[in-house]
């Protein structure tokens, strides 16, 4: 069994997990010892405008995380610690429970200050966080009021006073008890409880140490249920640890997640289960109070209990697409085609996004002349690819370039590539960029041990910058995956009001399969671990948010499509950002294809042959030649091997110009082939 687990969990007085008052590990996954003299050997610059920032000093910029936007920008926007929303106000904090809106392209939550507390605060800043928690520090001048604490799986609001104080809700209280009340607002009710002080209607007196905690209680509580919930609700949360580990062998072989939440007095607290946890999910030592939350995710069960335990099917990466089906007529075909492909290489391109995908394109042309045993292609392929690498993993390639190359930014601190694309220097989409050199460098140097050290200074900072595990101070851990929701975050500042959002879960599995692939090529081990877990999970949450979302629940009625395309902290999109048609918004799930993609969207939990033809007909009612379109088509021979002898004579007439540049028409049959085969079981 492996396991590795996060640096720990925030504290009520801000003083968890910053490289100021604790001690960072010195093992685990990129220490500080191993990426500081590699992170030394960049240059030194911010790409990008440095962003007005509400953070405590010491603590490394949490860029690509769900609460994201209470940090950058010029005022802070609403979070959503899942099932409610959150937002910063003026004074104090604001909390709602969205109330899930759907139509026939969106499933809408918005934040709501459905309860207001006023703490007389004029400046609030993240002082401490960790993968699923955040501690915001409420100021007034220099004097410290008090901290709040908000996690992904709680439905509560908890503030612990710095000093004695009055702070002042914005709705009567019903009193339900010794410092107990309830709020109603409109359809929603809120419990408060107050340990350390008084409630007296809406007038909150704090005890230096004293806390408030409001909590959202879902709709239909009796009296008795509400007790249950204000009494599991006290304790005020102090941050969540999250650990995983990994059991089982082939078909069974799964990796686990644990979220253990801890509270002030190290009791139980009110934990609440994501859907795509699904019968996996455990709340330890803890029980089903009944009730039931409604949000843009769906219904969910509001348990008490002191961690969240669940499982997902491993998922394992791979450097190419198995061939050992294809007859030597398939195989001559392939070859053929292969070769044209070669001769029409193009220029690679010199941004993070397109630079990164034109090596994985060429990266998997390379696999397909080896399996072939083209060694012409293979070599011409192989000096290209390794040319272009050794560009862009010089060290110091930014002192007399300003492209295909990178530097460290020490304000926002992340390596950051040139040319910059999609708003990387602003952290977007780092994983989606980095994981295409890594799934290139990966292949390109699985068997090359040698290749292998020579890019491993640049290459182990690409992989840290998404990877980190061991607060390193150089890298936020783990920048953008979410432990709770098993998926990535792909905007860097999250300027919005919606929240966090991700696009391409299928990008997301390439990245985090690239560097799964990485870390077998270069030896560490550690890495392979937290990769394998990373990519195992975000597998499983593309199927259950993106791909093959259950629309079952009455909450989704009225949505009217097959995938989700683009999902939020409150809300859920059919659309993408740059098209709206209807290949583009299923093949941005889809696209690369990478030879992972056939494990899990061939899996029992992506539909089969039913939710291929499906999602197929509605991406490509008039043909394959839509943006995208390509990867719709290779992805229709997962539906059986007729499906795929189709595709395979559509894919004959399809002009060139409908061929992604990620993509190249000899890997489009090799992967029709290859899906067909895998679907015939």
């Amino acid at each position: 069994m492996l396991a590795g687990c996060t640096s720990g969990s925030a504290s009520p007085d801000g003083g968890t997990a910053t490289p100021d008052d604790s001690t960072p590990p010195t093992g685990g996954v990129f220490p500080a010892s191993q990426v500081d003299p590699l992170v030394e050997a960049l240059p030194q610059e911010s790409v990008g405008d440095v962003p007005t920032m509400r953070l405590a000093d010491g603590l490394v910029p949490p860029t690509n995380k769900w609460f994201s936007g209470l940090v950058f920008g010029d005022a802070p926007m609403p979070v959503f610690p899942y099932p409610i929303s959150f937002q910063l106000t003026d004074d104090g904090v604001a909390a709602g429970m969205p109330q899930p809106v759907t139509s026939p392209t969106a499933i809408v939550g918005p934040a709501l200050p459905d309860v207001t507390l006023d703490l007389g605060a004029t400046e609030s800043v993240v002082s401490a966080y960790d993968e699923v928690s955040v501690t915001v520090e409420h100021r007034d001048g220099d004097a410290v009021l008090g901290h709040t604490v908000v996690a992904q799986g709680s439905p509560t609001v908890s503030y612990t006073a710095a000093s004695a104080q009055t702070d002042t809700l914005g709705a009567a209280v019903t009193a339900a008890g010794d410092g107990r009340g309830t709020i109603e607002v409109g359809d929603s009710t809120w419990g408060v409880v107050v340990d350390g002080g008084t409630l007296d209607g809406t007038s909150v007196d704090l005890d230096e140490g004293g806390s408030v905690v409001l909590v959202a209680i879902p709709a239909g509580a009796s009296s008795e249920q509400v007790s249950t919930v204000l009494d599991a609700a006290a304790s005020p949360l102090t941050g969540v640890a999250t650990s995983w580990s990994s059991s089982g062998e082939g078909d069974d072989a799964v990796t686990t997640t644990e979220l253990a939440y801890a509270t002030a007095a190290g009791g139980d607290t009110l934990v609440v289960a994501a859907p795509h946890q699904g019968q996996t999910a455990k709340v330890s030592g803890g029980t089903d109070t009944g009730l039931r939350y409604e949000t843009v995710y769906g219904t969910v069960p509001l348990a008490v209990g002191s961690s969240l335990t669940f499982d997902a099917p491993t998922t394992a990466p791979a450097t190419s697409l198995d061939l050992g089906s294809l007859t030597d007529e398939q195989k001559t075909a392939v070859g053929e085609q292969l070769t044209k492909d070669v001769a029409a290489l193009p220029t690679f391109a010199a941004d993070t996004y397109f630079g990164g995908k034109s090596l994985y394109r060429a990266s998997m042309l390379w696999q397909l002349a080896v399996q072939l045993g083209d060694d012409e292609s293979a070599a011409t392929l192989k000096k290209a690819i390794v040319d272009e690498l050794d560009l862009w993993t010089d060290p110091a390639g930014c002192e007399t370039r300003d492209q295909e190359c990178f530097v460290y930014d020490p304000a926002v601190k992340g390596v950051v590539g040139k040319a910059v694309s999609f708003g990387s220097e602003e952290f977007n989409d780092h994983y989606f960029h980095y994981g295409y050199f890594l799934y290139a460098a990966g292949v390109m140097a699985a068997d090359d041990p040698e290749l292998a050290e020579r890019w491993q200074p640049v290459m182990d900072l690409l992989a840290a910058d998404i990877a980190s595990g061991a607060q390193n101070g150089s890298f936020p851990d783990r920048r953008a995956f979410d432990p709770y929701w098993s998926h990535s975050w792909a905007s860097g500042y999250s300027p919005f009001a919606d929240g966090n959002n991700q696009e391409s879960s299928s990008e997301a599995v390439t990245a985090y399969s690239g560097l799964a692939l990485w870390a077998a090529a270069s030896g560490d081990a550690a890495l392979g671990d937290e990769a394998s877990w990373m990519l195992s999970a975000e597998t499983q949450s593309a199927l259950a948010y993106y791909v093959a979302p259950d629309l079952s629940d009455p909450v989704f009625e009225g949505f009217d499509h097959e995938v989700v395309s683009l999902n939020w902290g409150g809300k859920r999109d059919y659309a993408t950002w740059f098209s709206a048609e209807p290949s583009a918004i299923a093949g941005i799930q889809l696209i690369p294809l990478s030879p992972t993609s056939i494990g899990y969207l061939g899996s029992e939990p992506a539909g089969g042959a039913e939710k291929v033809d499906a999602l197929v007909a509605e991406a490509a009612p008039d043909g394959f030649a839509g943006a995208l379109g390509d990867y719709v088509l290779m992805y229709s021979a997962l539906a059986g091997p007729d499906a795929a002898a189709s595709a395979l004579t559509t894919l004959e007439a399809l002009p060139d110009t409908a061929i992604d540049n990620g993509n190249s028409r000899s890997y489009a049959m090799a992967y029709i082939l290859a899906a067909g085969a895998a679907s015939a079981g």
